[in-house]
């Protein structure tokens, strides 16, 4: 197989054989799939009505080359208007559909974009609403049938032979460092700031996951993550590249359907979703009687001690055995039953939870990486003996990595970005020479496996002058049945404190068998005895850490953080300032 150079390529390697689902989505409650055929047909008149609509690779540089903008959530199409606008030399700006309208219209200003693709009336609408402030958009083009709104079919239907016959020569002219796309991610000045990637920062990722993921021939993938987060649309190449069927979810409501449906081989995921999975598992284990509620949590407590590249002894591999044949058996009978991997980014994922997925064999390859470096610097692998427990495994081929003295994770490689769109001030911030400061602290464990220990900026002093990292503290205290989301709060403080909000299905069932089961949230979690199981369960924990690490004080809070109420990023990492800012009182209260 002719190895890639451009992302678009990774299509055209399979039309002499076509993939027949190589994309898939739901219509009207139906699977419409697309052959690699079909796909290159569409994005070939795609990009020949964009270039009737004037949209090129202008003068061949970062600014000169047309901007299209997308919001849009995970769909066929969002995958063949990002291949026609790159082999057109355009770029594409993906922008998350929850963003504010205030940092909408500073991307489509920043960028200059000429074009914008929604997903359906609501976006169109947000879009519109700014139209009027952003003097280089010309046109919106909508997926979904909305009233008073173009729909991007009517940029195929400018498609004619002619152009289609440009494109060829249009593509040719495109190399491997080119500019691809801009990626806007939050600023530590309030507005977001453009990453610039080559076709060549992406690939080299694409490429060299090639000796990180399964080997197996035919498989199928269901995407959920978004498409605007490099992670998923890096993954998604690596799909086309190796001919693998992407089939979208329909919603993150629908994914436990769509894995039965479906059937997956291979899907990515953030820590956050695969705890949601992992406390559905539990709870439904919870419910059990007799000995079915038995086998369960003995099955589970044997997955609790589960160690990776070491012969745990004849007696425990057995009852492993067991009971990947009696229960686990049922946990990979819910993700489709053909699961060959999942694998976690964007941020610290429990080691308590792949080390049970992995013992179910349901194997969890996290990773680690920044739209910054296209985005994946190390990895764990398909392969048991290139994975570790507690780490985001080797480096990438290609990839180097060095520790600050400080212990900042510095990166070198061709993943690592162009730099941030028309800021050389930022830029020049975030690199020394060919190296990019990530802001995150590690180590490497026996000179190969690479670990995250907290982000740089996350970190706090106390008052008394001790650093704490509360990314540990955080993961660990998320082990127990009752903890749903916590923030560990301390910054020029006395003490460390935290901001918990509970698990409620765990809590409400605790609060049952104690005749709480009336109240609301927020009455019981102000109950006396609420807060001495979470004063309890807090203690318990505090033994892990040193003193100072240890959680003094704690506030419950009654509801759950969200994308929708603003704690939550897209890719579900929380957002401290947000909370600090939300929560100031209960902060308040904790060092009252």
């Amino acid at each position: 197989m002719t190895e890639p150079t451009r992302l678009f390529d990774c299509l055209t390697l399979h039309l002499e054989n076509p993939i027949p689902d190589m994309l898939a989505g739901k219509e009207n409650g139906q699977w419409k799939t697309y052959s690699t055929t079909e796909i290159k047909q569409i994005v070939d008149r795609l990009s020949a009505g964009l270039m009737k609509l004037g949209i090129s690779a202008g003068d061949m540089t970062a600014e000169g080359r047309d901007k299209v903008g997308i919001l849009c959530k995970n769909r066929p199409e969002w995958v063949m208007l990002d291949l026609a606008v790159q082999q057109i030399g355009a770029v594409l700006t993906p922008i998350y559909p929850t963003i504010s309208v205030t940092d909408l219209e500073f991307v489509l200003k920043d960028a200059q974009v000429k074009m914008v693709f929604v997903n359906d009336e609501e976006l169109f609408h947000k879009v519109n609403h700014v139209k009027a402030e952003v003097p280089s958009l010309q046109h919106i083009f909508t997926f979904e049938q909305v009233p008073h709104a173009r729909h991007w079919k009517e940029v195929l239907e400018l498609s004619d032979d002619a152009t289609i016959a440009r494109i060829p020569a249009i593509a040719e002219k495109i190399g491997n460092k080119d500019l691809v796309t801009i990626i806007y991610t939050s600023g530590t000045t309030g507005t977001p700031k453009g990453v610039m990637l080559s076709h060549n920062n992406i690939l080299s990722n694409v490429l060299a996951a090639r000796n990180c993921l399964p080997p197996f021939e035919n498989m199928r993938a269901l995407s959920f993550l978004p498409l605007n987060h490099i992670f998923e649309r890096m993954i998604t190449y690596f799909y086309l590249y190796k001919g693998i069927a992407i089939y979208y979810a329909e919603s993150m409501d629908t994914i436990g359907d769509n894995l039965r449906e479906v059937r997956p081989d291979i899907f990515t995921t953030v820590p956050r979703l695969l705890e949601k999975v992992y406390d559905r598992i539990m709870a439904r284990g919870a419910e059990l009687t007799g000995i079915k509620r038995k086998l369960f949590f003995w099955a589970h407590d044997l997955a609790t001690r589960y160690e990776i590249n070491k012969n745990m002894g004849f007696s425990y591999n057995l009852q492993l055995a067991l009971a990947n044949k009696l229960i686990f058996k049922k946990w990979r009978e819910a993700l489709g039953n053909r699961l060959r991997c999942i694998v976690s980014g964007g941020a610290a994922c429990q080691v308590r939870l792949i080390r049970i997925f992995t013992a179910a064999k349901i194997p969890i390859l996290e990773g680690y990486g920044l739209t910054e470096t296209s985005p994946v610097i190390s990895v764990n692998r398909f392969e048991e003996q290139d994975r570790c427990f507690g780490t985001v495994g080797p480096l990438l081929d290609g990839v180097e990595v060095k520790i600050a003295e400080d212990g900042e994770i510095l990166c070198k490689g061709p993943n690592v970005m162009m730099g941030y769109y028309k800021r050389p001030d930022l830029t020049a911030e975030a690199m020394s020479g060919e190296w990019y400061h990530t802001g995150d602290i590690g180590e490497l464990v026996d000179n190969r496996f690479l670990k995250i220990t907290d982000r740089k900026k996350e970190m706090f002093k106390t008052s008394g002058g001790k650093y704490v990292a509360p990314l540990p503290i955080e993961n660990k205290l998320k082990e127990s049945i009752y903890v749903e989301q916590i923030m560990v709060v301390g910054a020029e403080r006395k003490f460390v404190g935290a901001l918990i909000v509970p698990s409620f299905p765990n809590l409400r069932e605790w609060a049952d068998k104690q005749g709480l089961g009336e109240l609301s949230n927020e009455a019981l979690i102000q109950h006396p005895k609420t807060i001495e199981l979470y004063r309890e369960l807090v203690d318990s924990f505090n033994k892990f850490f040193n003193h100072v690490e240890q959680i003094k004080r704690f506030e419950l809070l009654p509801n759950e953080w969200s994308i929708e109420t603003g704690e939550m990023t897209p890719k579900l990492s929380l957002k401290r300032k947000v909370v600090m800012e939300k929560y100031k009182d209960a902060i308040e209260k904790i060092y009252s």
